[in-house]
């Protein structure tokens, strides 16, 4: 499975934001997606999914087997960094609205205990309205939801910035469990976290995309080639 992105391009009012970029994303890798503040990593995520048009270029996927397609959103599922939730509901009811509204695209019965269990979501927690919530709980509960429904290709947008550290842990554990099936690409301006879950590490910069050599992961310079790069984008703008 792939996720192909070729000479994406995307302006507004003449200003430039994706520049011609292109990469290949693959199944069974996590991928940090790292720029600065307005590089334009949620504009290429909305590109993805569809809720933005792009100006230019092609998001494809190539499942195992099939040949090459437009992406669709069925292919994509977006955690975004302000969730997007129906205050009105509690938290088990838009889980199980959620689960109806999918039905057919879910694998097997849900069990909502467990599933609740699995973000350390109090029994009294999952009967609040949503508005009641904290923000991090509202993110916690829009994780769980695309767990579920296990879309191909999940991005995160920032994720982990509203968890305390338990959390974030069981989070972080949970996506490494789901990423032999899924091509997952999450942004973050957390290095040391880049580090630690990711397997490959991409930069939006200029517009474009560039991959950092993996081997430099975990190297003790790490940090510091990061930087070099964000440095080279703030002097060519």
């Amino acid at each position: 499975m792939k996720l192909s992105v070729t000479g994406l391009t995307k302006s507004f009012e003449d200003k430039p934001v994706l520049t011609e970029a292109t990469y290949n994303f693959e199944k069974g890798k996590i991928y940090g997606l790292l720029g600065r503040n307005g590089a334009g990593k949620t504009t290429m995520f909305n590109c993805f999914t569809g809720n933005l048009a792009p100006d230019g270029g092609a998001v494809n996927m190539e499942m195992d087997g099939e040949p090459a397609r437009p992406a669709s959103f069925d292919d994509i599922g977006f955690v975004f960094t302000q969730a997007h939730l129906p205050e009105f509901m509690t938290g088990q009811e838009f889980l199980k609205f959620f689960v109806d509204i999918n039905e057919g695209k879910i694998q097997g019965e849900v069990d909502f205990d467990s599933a609740f269990k699995l973000i350390d979501f109090s029994e009294d927690d999952r009967h609040k309205l949503i508005r009641e919530y904290s923000h991090g709980m509202q993110n916690k509960l829009q994780i769980l939801a695309f767990l579920i429904l296990r879309p191909p290709v999940i991005l995160l947008d920032e994720p982990l910035t509203s968890f305390d550290v338990v959390v974030a842990l069981q989070i972080k554990n949970l996506i490494k469990s789901i990423k032999d099936e899924h091509i997952i690409i999450f942004s973050t301006h957390i290095l040391p976290l880049a580090q630690d879950l990711c397997d490959e590490i991409v930069i939006l910069h200029n517009g474009k995309l560039s991959e950092l050599d993996a081997e430099k992961l975990h190297d003790k310079d790490f940090e510091n080639r990061i930087m070099e790069m964000m440095a080279e984008e703030t002097a060519d703008v």
